[in-house]
């Protein structure tokens, strides 16, 4: 994992929309720390490519006369990089710098005058004092996803020097400043193309980026920026989308996310922030989907339950019931009729939910005849957490209003339902609810990321994950 693939969190390309975000995403200077550490191996390594082509030539060298000579086999022994560094440039970038690294080759050499002499032997190379300072620019590639490169790259070579074996000592330096210079031009020529090379070699890793990811067959979420990434001395934000939108046919809610900031902690490598939007336009594509719908029979009420989905249970408080459809289980269908919203105010995510009951009797045939039509108003408290590199969440039950819609067993008074239908929710439903949250639903990441040391805080009008992140190699 390179330098390059976590600064996908940190430098994502502009779109051209200029709508609020629904998630934010802050890198603080521990996570551009650890970014650092991630990248050198990875430059290294690269480094450890450079080819010295050989080299030969004529130098008149008195009072021998001209001497040909030729440098080859030139191969990299070791590369040292003890010093780097990676600084935020504001409202410009980020910025890499290598500073006095270290170089040691190995070749051959072989020299030949007075037409018939002839020597060889070895040389050992060492580069001191080698600089790279390039700046990381971004930007999008066809789909949306950031792109890398390096640019304004500057490379220098302190110096470079050669010690020769074998051969005789009065030409140990002759050609000494000369291959020197030459060596040392060859050797910083090479800086800038190998560490741009190193940089652009990430923008595949970069493409495994969730800018649409699928949460199930019913939905995705985007994570394309909707504007520039803010560069301070030390953090990077980044303003993400995060709707939700149905698999194949994308429609925008009937509300906008609203204006949020993040707090100015730096504590963890990494903050994100969800907006209530987030979570609400996942509702209103849930809704449009008409998944928000559950179907109740006596069998999926615990034993232990004194309270059963039946005529018996219901005549008790609408003697109609039992008149007409004695001895039937009861069948309810619970549905939203609205789109479900979430608040999120400082330590309290409730749901707001409204929806309907309708109650069937089942006739021995298994046709089922409406008995009556509740409306049901319910808030829930909601509990976050993050799962592997999902959002989830768990609900409880708040507290519920019930009013009548329509009736075909005659006048009742609905507040007797009360006490059942409480039983209903806590016993079903809401167990059923927190089976799909638990499955959560995906946040930003690239290749084998992963989530250490998280906390969740809600905020007003927003979530927020502090967290630490590692990557596997």
């Amino acid at each position: 994992m390179s330098l390059c693939c976590w600064f996908i969190l940190v430098a994502l390309i502009s779109t051209t929309s200029s709508k609020n975000p629904g998630v934010k995403v802050k890198l603080t200077q521990k996570g551009i720390e650890y970014g650092r550490q991630l990248g050198m191996a990875s430059i290294q390594q690269k480094l450890k490519t450079i080819k010295i082509p050989d080299m030969s030539g004529k130098q008149r060298v008195s009072p021998i006369g001209k001497v040909k000579y030729s440098l080859s086999n030139i191969q990299i022994v070791n590369v040292g990089l003890p010093e780097s560094g990676v600084t935020l440039v504001p409202g410009t970038g980020v910025r890499l710098s290598i500073g006095n690294a270290n170089l040691s080759l190995r070749g051959r050499w072989r020299v030949k005058y007075f037409r018939i002499i002839k020597d060889r032997g070895s040389f050992d190379l060492s580069v001191t004092g080698l600089s790279i300072s390039p700046s990381i620019a971004v930007k999008s590639d066809e789909r949306g996803r950031p792109a890398v490169s390096a640019v304004n790259c500057a490379a220098t070579v302190s110096s470079v020097r050669v010690k020769f074996h074998g051969g005789a000592s009065w030409l140990y330096n002759l050609f000494k400043k000369f291959i020197n210079r030459a060596l040392q031009k060859t050797v910083q020529k090479q800086m800038c193309p190998l560490v741009a090379n190193a940089i652009s070699d990430l923008n595949p890793q970069l493409k495994t980026l969730n800018v649409l990811a699928k949460v199930d067959k019913h939905a995705e979420i985007e994570y394309s920026m909707v504007a520039s990434p803010t560069v301070t001395k030390s953090s990077l934000d980044l303003s993400l989308k995060g709707e939700f939108y149905k698999i194949g046919g994308h429609q925008e809610p009937p509300f906008s996310p609203v204006a949020f900031s993040l707090p100015p902690q730096i504590n963890n490598m990494l903050y994100m922030g969800m907006s209530s939007f987030t979570v609400n336009s996942a509702g209103f594509v849930y809704n449009r989907a008409g998944v928000l719908t559950l179907s109740i029979t006596d069998d999926m009420i615990p034993k232990i339950s004194p309270v059963r989905l039946s005529t018996r249970t219901f005549g008790t408080f609408i003697p109609e019931i039992s008149r007409r459809f004695p001895g039937l289980l009861v069948k309810l269908q619970v549905k939203t009729v609205k789109d479900p919203v979430v608040t999120f105010e400082p330590n309290n995510a409730t749901i707001q939910a409204t929806g309907s009951v309708t109650a069937f009797a089942i006739q021995p045939n298994s046709t089922l005849t409406p008995l009556f039509v509740l409306n049901l108003d319910t808030s829930v408290s909601t509990k976050l957490f993050v799962s592997g590199m999902r959002l989830a969440g768990a609900v409880s039950l708040n507290k519920m209003a019930l009013t009548l819609g329509t009736s075909y067993v005659g006048k009742f008074e609905v507040s007797s339902l009360s006490s059942i239908l409480s039983v209903v929710l806590r016993l079903v439903v809401i167990p059923q609810v927190n089976v799909q949250l638990a499955k959560g639903y995906p946040l930003p990441a690239i290749g084998k990321m992963k989530l250490v040391n998280t906390q969740v805080q809600v905020l007003k009008d927003y979530m927020l994950i502090g967290t630490d992140v590692q990557f596997a190699s």
